[in-house]
């Protein structure tokens, strides 16, 4: 018979006992770590009940161990990009720092990061990115500037970014696609999964899509893609998914993944958005994932690859019909800044009615 130590009985009673714990999952169940913890209660009455601690406390230490390793807790956000199709604006200043109104966009990602409760974020950077890593740190000569005005509405946005998350950062060197910036976070996530969130795609607060996603990686394990239904004419400019329905709603089994399909030729008009909830299996995916079109190794191929993997938990899809705000390109960048500025109430009261008396204007 194995002793257990009173101190060792105590750390087990209390992972065990955290509040919260017994809550029903989104569809009535426990799900996730849930199912773990309730797992991990059997084995522990069965040891006190018995005395039986050799028999039971292997299951006890392999349970609790497979509820911390399946939590997602990080965050990672490519910000390597060119931009150039914002040129000559991002010569100096990178896209992610591109205001949406007066707030840059990036800062829009984390703070959704943070929402979902992932305040462990890494920013996939290169060269000239410096001004983001400013952004989110503190600026002490401005906040005296501004403390010394009494200015505390000015001083409480600046040091905002700066006390959203912990913010770290690493270099992606050469710019070799979406897959080969995922890559670069290996050696932070870990054997963790993690959240991709893609700058481009602003995801309105009101419809918490990063939530949700981690509620069915919790529920069905595996790899979790956002998916979004879109007119034929535009699935041939994304990737579009093949999909199966499961027994939600809103989450179906993809089973295939297809980039940019040829028009007429795609598997459905639900298109890849850009917000991932990634088992850290894609890693040894991604480093045997030859480089592509255009020589960049595409997280799309490996998610393919991890579909058709049974043993790989598979890949699903949350449909998200909620609002979507694109700043990839200079039509949907303008359309998200007005948008914005028509719901800030500190603005819209004289931006809408000038606007609409522009629009009335034009020929």
């Amino acid at each position: 018979m194995v002793a257990v130590e009173p101190s060792c009985r105590r750390a087990l009673f209390g992972w065990l006992a955290r509040p919260g714990s017994e809550q029903p999952g989104p569809q009535g169940g426990l799900c996730g770590g849930r199912i773990v913890r309730w797992a991990a209660r059997r084995a522990w009455a069965g040891a006190l009940r018995t005395g039986l601690w050799h028999v039971y406390l292997p299951e006890l230490v392999r349970v609790s161990s497979m509820a911390d390793s399946s939590a997602v807790t990080k965050a990672v956000i490519p910000a390597a990009g060119l931009g150039t199709r914002f040129l000559p604006a991002t010569k100096a200043t990178p896209k992610e720092m591109l205001p949406i109104v007066d707030k840059p966009a990036i800062q829009y990602v984390v703070e959704e990061a943070v929402s979902a409760g992932l305040d462990d974020v890494l920013l996939i950077t290169g060269r000239s990115k410096r001004s983001i890593e400013d952004h989110f740190d503190r600026a002490y000569e401005l906040e005296e500037a501004l403390a010394a005005k009494d200015n505390s509405d000015g001083l409480a946005q600046v040091r905002e970014s700066a006390e959203l998350a912990t913010v770290h950062y690493v270099r992606q060197g050469d710019p070799r696609g979406l897959g080969h910036a995922v890559l670069c976070a290996a050696r932070h996530v870990g054997h963790e999964p993690f959240a991709v969130l893609l700058g481009d795609d602003l995801i309105d607060p009101r419809d918490p899509l990063l939530t949700r996603m981690i509620e069915v990686r919790e529920r069905f394990g595996g790899s979790v893609v956002a998916l979004m239904e879109v007119d034929p004419e535009q699935v041939s400019l994304y990737g579009c998914a093949a999909i199966e329905p499961t027994d939600e709603e809103d989450v179906v089994t993809i089973t295939d993944l297809v980039e940019k399909p040829v028009p007429g030729s795609a598997p459905s008009r639900w298109i890849i958005i850009g917000r991932y909830v990634c088992d850290p299996k894609v890693f040894d995916i991604l480093r045997q994932t030859p480089p592509g079109r255009g020589g960049e190794i595409q997280l799309t191929d490996a998610l393919k690859v991890l579909a058709g993997d049974p043993d790989s938990g598979g890949v699903y899809g949350v449909l998200f019909r909620g609002r979507r705000y694109d700043t990839g390109n200079k039509l949907d960048y303008l359309r998200t800044l007005v948008m914005f500025a028509s719901e800030r109430p500190d603005l819209a009261q004289e931006f809408v009615p000038w606007l609409r008396k522009h629009l009335d204007s034009l020929p």
